[in-house]
């Protein structure tokens, strides 16, 4: 038997270097004998459909395959490499699979950590998940016609541990690695070496598999604007890149009607079209030019959609309860590494001055929730103060932590919402007096140095930067100097990526299952990686083994200590202003479509199991004609 090791040559697994892989014969016992395999696998709680399902509940075994759906997308795109760190990914191309390729197991809306088979008919685990194995299903098949085989399997995996981003290899770590057995089956094989993972196998069963013949022809390691062979339900049918893709519905799609998908994916096509400008989609989804979104800009949900369509009952405007970790929604987040940054007390005196009521009065229109958690709405979250199996994660690290994470539950400071107290700015200049810096006739400048303070906010799009608004008219008045700008969105990227600010703002939901996305977000060795993922590049040992506890625990209790405790870490050491948190999915849309809705979602799954109302489609189109817009 011969095995791909990843074990002894995997260099740098959260860096830029890349990975070699070797093969290596070994005399020891194979591990996946005889697995015991299962349709599918969940997380700290049984899963809820059994093995005779035939579809989700959540969706339309008898929907239509006919009509169309059109989607924006902000900014642009130049490649359909989905495993490099490098360009920007066309949509429906990305590695979760969905529209173009396939992957081993399926997740589900309605559970919080549940996979279903896809690829894969089974699943099977070994004791203290050291292994994990899957069988493929026997038919199938590329769009070219070719089966999907054991051996695009193995591939795909060794190009993502050798030439995939950061991200991709981090969350992949765990992995020493991965051989053929039979004609279907695949055994992953844990590093023993390093602490149970759970989130392994959903991380390997998530990845979209990559067709071997066709990549072994052309180079990985670069971006493409040529669209890659798949699997999926869909195939691309017209592209202009940068601008739009057209997806059709394939016919002959091999996964059709196997459970997982059944009374999924009913659109006869899917288009994306690209915008560069959040107010020109806007007009441009209120002039019918695409379907659905949802919404990001407050101001928008609260003034934009009272427009003819709306109150005639073509368009939507309906805010969506879901089960999802909302967590924190486009917080400031600072460069951790960049004096004076790095120093806990500038990051508490910047938190001093943001003022989170005023702004969501003026600006966000009270929609938002104070945000105090970065597992908002979840049980995951904090409150109160610790509790006994917090505290046994909390308590070897009580020198290195704020001690206000033993004695206060984080809270936004206190606010009127009509003007920044002063006793916040008392406090602020105090703390800016403690760590080397002052006024000097109305300039905060350096102690020692003199150096002016400067800090240089980027973000997403002009709300990103409208947000901060309250911060910086309480920095210059302060006397701190402040430069604010929203570039493209590929080199909004491409700063954050590479530490290019001051000041940022990201979209931060962590998901029921939360490790690997915080060992990628603020695990130390993610941090000064160009291109990886930790842009406020923290680096905190204690952070580090809250992490690691998370993603280790293995009952519910042992995960809500280690999230909780994370959580009270993280906010006290000011890392971020945390702003807001939605109560809601603010979806917006032409009433055009079918649903099974259901209230116990962690998503609004409208492109894969929504359908095409014939019915409610001719009555936007007659309904627009005597408005004078169709």
């Amino acid at each position: 038997m011969v095995w791909l090791s990843f074990r002894a040559k995997f260099v740098a697994p959260f860096g830029l270097a890349a990975v070699v892989l070797s093969l290596s014969a070994t005399a020891e016992d194979p591990p996946c004998k005889d697995p015991d395999y299962r349709h599918g696998i969940s997380y700290l709680l049984p899963l809820k459909y059994d093995k005779d399902f035939t579809h989700f509940d959540w969706a339309n075994p008898n929907a239509p395959k006919t009509g169309a759906m059109r989607l924006p997308s902000l900014g642009t795109f130049d490649s359909y490499n989905n495993i490099l760190e490098k360009g920007r990914m066309a949509a429906g191309y990305d590695r979760s699979g969905g529209l173009v390729y396939d992957k081993l197991l399926e997740a589900t809306a309605d559970e919080p950590v549940s996979h279903y088979g896809r690829l894969a008919e089974g699943v099977a685990k070994g004791e203290n998940l050291d292994w994990i194995a899957f069988k493929l299903r026997d038919y199938a098949k590329w769009h070219d016609g070719r089966p999907i085989t054991v051996d695009d399997v193995v591939y795909s995996f060794e190009m993502f541990l050798e030439h995939g981003s950061v991200a991709l290899r981090t969350s992949l770590a765990d992995l020493e690695r991965v051989f053929a057995f039979g004609e279907r089956e695949v055994c992953f094989v844990r590093n023993t070496d390093m602490d149970v993972n759970p989130a392994l196998p959903f991380a390997i069963a998530g990845q979209a598999i990559l067709p071997k013949h066709y990549w072994e022809e052309r180079d990985i390691t670069k971006t493409t604007v040529e669209p890659p062979l798949g699997s999926g339900p869909y195939r691309l049918k017209r592209a202009e890149t940068g601008r739009l893709l057209e997806f059709e519905l394939d016919e002959s799609y091999w996964g059709r009607d196997i459970p997982v998908n059944k009374g999924r994916y009913n659109f006869k096509t899917v288009k994306f079209d690209y915008f560069k400008d959040d107010g020109v989609m806007l007009e441009a989804h209120k002039g019918d030019v695409f379907d659905i979104r949802e919404e990001g800009v407050s101001k928008n949900w609260a003034t934009q959609y009272d427009f003819p369509a709306v109150r005639a009952g073509l368009f939507k405007r309906d805010l969506r309860k879901l089960t999802r970790v909302e967590g924190l929604w486009w917080p400031i987040f600072w460069n951790a590494e960049k004096p004076p940054l790095n120093d806990i007390r500038v990051r508490e005196a910047l938190w001093l001055l943001y003022d989170f009521d005023w702004t969501n009065r003026v600006l966000f229109y009270n929609f938002y929730l104070k945000g105090v958690s970065l597992f908002q709405n979840s049980p995951m979250a904090h409150s109160g103060l610790p509790g006994e199996k917090e505290l046994e994660l909390l308590e070897p690290w009580r020198d290195q932590v704020p001690s206000r994470v033993f004695t206060e539950e984080f809270k936004h400071p206190p606010s009127s919402g009509y003007g920044l107290r002063r006793d916040r700015i008392k406090r602020a200049l105090e703390l800016f007096r403690q760590s080397g810096w002052e006024m000097r006739h109305g300039v905060m400048r350096n102690i020692e140095t003199g150096q002016r303070l400067t800090l240089n906010f980027i973000g997403v799009s002009y709300y990103s930067i409208r947000q901060n608004l309250s911060l910086v008219d309480n920095l210059a008045r302060v006397g701190i100097k402040t430069t604010g700008r929203s570039p493209e969105v590929s080199n909004w990227l491409y700063r954050s990526r590479t530490g290019k600010f001051d000041g940022n703002s990201n979209r931060w939901g962590p998901g029921h299952m939360p490790g690997l996305a915080l060992r990628n977000w603020f695990g130390s060795e993610a941090a000064g990686q160009d291109y990886g993922q930790n842009w406020a590049r923290i680096q905190s040992p204690v952070l580090d083994a809250l992490i690691e506890a998370t993603i280790a625990a293995d009952t519910a209790e042992d995960l809500y200590a280690a999230t909780r405790a994370f959580d009270r870490v993280f906010l006290w050491n000011f890392y971020l202003v945390p702003l807001g948190s939605q109560p809601g999915f603010r979806l917006v849309h032409w009433d055009k479509f079918g649903e099974v809705r259901r209230d116990d979602l962690n998503r609004v799954p409208f492109v894969d199991a929504w359908w095409w109302d014939e019915g409610k489609a001719r009555r936007v189109e007659e309904g627009m004609a005597e408005l004078g817009e169709g």
